[in-house]
Parts: C-alpha cells; structure tokens; sequence
C-alpha cells in the first residue's frame, strides 16, 4: 500500500519530470531558431546605418562632423587640399547658417556635403515629424547655400533608433555612422589621434572614420592621418565614393555589402 510519503516522492518526480522537459524545449526553441536575414539595412528588426563597406579596394573614408566652432576649418580644407583628398563633411544648419563662407569653400573644394540635421539635438528623442523637420531644414540651408542636394546622414552624437533611420531614408538619404573613431575631441593629443586611426583595430577597407572639424589637435593630425594611412596602401575617398550603390544589406556590425 502506497505511503503518505511514498505519494510525497512520487508527486515530486512528476513535477521534476515536467520541468525538466520544458527546459528542454526552451532549450531546442534557442539552439535551433532560424537566423534573421539581413535585409536594407535590418537586422533583427533594428534599423541600422552604414557602418563601414565590404570593399576589394583598398580604400577608406575620412569624415568630420561640424556642428559648433569654425576655427580650424580652413586650415584642416588647406592640408586636404595640400595632399589632394576629398573628405566627408557633416553640417547642422546652424552651423551652415553662421558659417556660410566655410559651406561653400568646402563644397567648392570638392567635399562631400552631409546632413548633420538643423540644431544638433538628440533625434532618438523626438518622433518621426521632429526628426524630418530637422533633416529637411538643414537640407534646404545647404541647398540654399551651395546648390547641393545632399544624400547622407549623420545622426548626432551617434545616436539613433529605429525611427531616426526611417525618417533619414524617406527625407532620401543614406544613414552613415563611423567605424574608427579618433576620439579627437578627448583633446588627448596629435599622438593620441593618430594612434587611433592608423592602429585601429577597425581599420581596414571601407572603413569610415570619424574626426571633427572643431577638435583642438585635429588639424596638426590630418597629415600624419593621411600620410599613416597611404603608407599602408589605402587611398582615401569621400563617403559618396565608397558606399556601394544598388542593391545591398547590411550585417549585424552594419557593414554594406553588395547583394
């Protein structure tokens, strides 16, 4: 006759049992779910930018995000031009509209011109209407300005989400973010810069790389930036250079790859 105690035991296995198999499912559920394709840009339902390009080319992209001071653009539009590179600048609107001389001579040298939104906020705050608002007023400013029709974007401070990346591409443009970052506004100095890109870990073809037009040791570092770069054999081009056009997807580190 079955014990209090043995009923006890036999109740315990039962629930152990149970347990034990839905461990398990869970389990196969994870080991053996489908990977999520990489389409335009989504990965795992997470809007992504243009980190970098999957490119045979030895080549790579050098950016500056201007959205406050203006002291060094001349003389860093001087050492591009002394080394005959053409660079990536992302603008505010403000920054367009207190500075329309340095607009136009950096898109008279042949720069690329892109979209840094009007005011420099932080558009994963805002929704979809805020975000176009700040893209499209900074676009009519440089088109004012230049006659250019800018194509891409650089969200501020490198901050984004789904609805920033969305509302980049119906303004028409290409989202971009940065895939070595000099840390140059650190102001740890021209050795530290230039440490950062050249022996980056990142660094390879179709990297794209961040500098700013308002850091300190910035401008002493361009040409040893430039010079550290052609050593190891890359040419360096604007962004609008680099990116593949056409059909393409991005992986999970957001690099461009061509379909």
């Amino acid at each position: 006759m079955e014990t209090e105690l043995d009923h006890v035991k036999k109740r315990l296995a039962e629930r152990l049992t149970i347990c034990l198999a839905a461990l398990a499912l869970c389990f196969g559920a994870v080991m053996y779910a489908p990977a999520v394709a990489s389409v335009s840009g989504k990965i795992q339902a997470k809007e992504l930018p243009v980190y970098s390009v999957e490119t045979e080319q030895k080549q790579v992209a050098l950016s500056f995000d201007a959205a406050w001071s203006n002291e060094y653009t001349e003389e860093l539009l001087a050492v591009l031009k002394e080394y005959d590179v053409r660079a990536t600048f992302f603008i505010t609107g403000d920054w367009a509209g207190k500075y329309p001389d340095d607009v136009k001579a950096i898109a008279a040298a042949g720069h690329d011109l892109g979209n840094h939104s009007e005011s420099h906020p932080n558009l994963s705050l805002m929704d979809m209407a805020e975000i176009k608002a700040e893209i499209e007023a900074a676009h009519s400013m440089v088109r004012e300005l230049t006659g250019v029709e800018m194509e891409l974007f650089r969200p501020p401070y490198g901050s984004y989400n789904d609805s920033v990346v969305k509302a980049a591409r119906e303004c028409g443009y290409i989202p971009v973010q940065w895939s070595v970052d000099s840390l140059d506004w650190k102001d740890y100095g021209v050795k530290s810069i230039v440490k950062m890109v050249c022996n980056n870990r990142y660094l390879g073809n179709g990297a794209i790389i961040l500098l700013h037009n308002g850091a300190k040791y910035t401008p002493q570092a361009l040409s040893l930036i430039i010079e550290g770069l052609e050593s190891q054999g890359y040419e360096i081009v604007p962004i609008s250079q680099l990116l593949i056009r056409g059909s393409y997807h991005l992986d999970h580190t957001g690099k461009q790859i061509r379909d």
